[in-house]
């Protein structure tokens, strides 16, 4: 059986949507049901324009959704859901990858990305699990371990592999849809 089938499955990508070669974009090439919830500025996001698009696509969904985030894409769901609750009783789970650190990122000169943050360290409405590789340079391993514990998510260490974007290389990535199919069976 075809667990997508019972399910919206909404793409959040980071900043720069997700490019030719990144995961994501060949998960949805795999899995017609995988729909992109497109920014119009993927590269200078802001919190409000991007919560707009989710609210949007999360409003029309039939089924219950399943979020498959990256990078801003996962501080887009973090603080989307507590924003949006009557929104996000909607939502049957988050695949939260590489979740970035807006508390330490927020502010700096050279970060483009406005109103993402506070990190905000609660529990999630809904099931989550949260992939984390040890050298992210913009999340510390043990902050990525906080966020999972504060959401109640179940923490996946996905070893050495930075941002688990584009530059890691990863294909397809199989492994993390081995951790996807996981994550959905836990849901059954």
């Amino acid at each position: 059986m075809n667990l997508f089938k019972k399910y919206s499955v909404l793409v959040l990508p980071g900043r720069d949507g997700s490019g030719p070669d990144h995961w994501q974009t060949l998960w949805e090439q795999a899995f017609p049901e995988f729909v992109r919830v497109q920014q119009m500025n993927w590269i200078r996001p802001v919190y409000a324009d991007w919560a707009v698009k989710l609210t949007e696509a999360v409003s029309h969904s039939t089924k219950p959704v399943i979020l498959i985030a990256h990078s801003a894409g996962t501080s887009l769901t973090m603080r989307w859901t507590f924003d949006r609750p009557d929104l996000a009783c909607k939502v049957a789970g988050a695949f939260l990858v590489a979740p970035s650190d807006r508390d330490v990122l927020e502010g700096t000169p050279d970060n483009p990305i406005k109103g993402f943050g506070p990190m905000l360290l609660k529990p999630l409405p809904f099931k989550a699990m949260v992939v984390a590789s040890r050298n992210d340079h913009l999340v510390a391993f043990e902050r990525a371990l906080a966020f999972a514990d504060a959401w109640k998510a179940t923490l996946v260490d996905a070893g050495f592999n930075g941002h688990l974007g584009s530059a890691a290389q990863l294909g397809i990535w199989p492994s993390g849809l081995v951790n996807l199919g996981q994550f959905l069976q836990s849901l059954e």
